[in-house]
């Protein structure tokens, strides 16, 4: 009997534990006695209103149609007597034939007197500079150089060089050469670049 009666009084105690209904079962704040409470006032929304479009500028046309026409065939009339040109006689100019500069002819140029006379001339007046004697430089200094039609040598410069002043002597003693028989083609004397070795050797 008693243990019935347990069992009714926990059955009775557990339905009435679901049954219960709290009125908050939140966290507990305590707040001071002093403390005020300020109420929240909502401002409304409020739009601003767009800038104000400008108005229109009229357009005051004065002249007439008439009037713009008589101005354009003014303007047409007076452009055109400004614009008005002298005759102009324009003579040709007579084209001058163009050098044309050959490498390789039918008939090369040549020292006067030969390869050996022009050799001598070289080995006379060359001065083998002293920075290359001093350094002990020797070799061979190519020299380019243009005959042209009236045999004269121009246009001369050192392709290949072995420096301490060789080169610059090359190019002088060149200089100082006399004129050379033209190159030829068809007859023709024409001008024709060459290449010439000058030898630097140490006694």
């Amino acid at each position: 009997m008693f243990l019935n009666v347990g069992l009714v009084a926990s059955l009775s105690l557990t339905i009435m534990a679901f049954e219960w209904k709290s009125v908050y079962d939140g966290p507990t704040v305590n707040l001071p006695l002093d403390y005020d409470f300020e109420p929240i006032v909502e401002m409304p929304l409020t739009s601003i209103p767009p800038p104000p479009k400008p108005k229109p500028v009229p357009v005051v046309i004065v002249e007439t149609k008439k009037e713009v026409e008589e101005e354009i065939a003014k303007i047409d009339t007076e452009y055109i007597e400004e614009a008005k040109i002298p005759n102009v006689i324009i003579e040709e100019m007579p084209e001058e034939p163009v050098e044309i500069l050959f490498t390789i002819v039918e008939q090369m140029p040549s020292p006067v007197g030969g390869m050996n006379t022009f050799f001598k001339f070289v080995g006379k007046n060359l001065k083998y500079p002293n920075q290359a004697r001093r350094m002990g430089i020797e070799g061979k200094v190519f020299v380019q150089f243009v005959v042209d039609k009236d045999g004269s040598l121009t246009e001369i410069e050192a392709v290949k060089k072995i420096g301490g002043g060789c080169d610059e002597e090359a190019v002088r003693v060149m200089s100082m050469a006399p004129k050379w028989n033209p190159g030829k083609q068809r007859g023709k004397p024409v001008r024709v670049r060459m290449i010439l070795p000058i030898h630097f050797r140490l006694d």
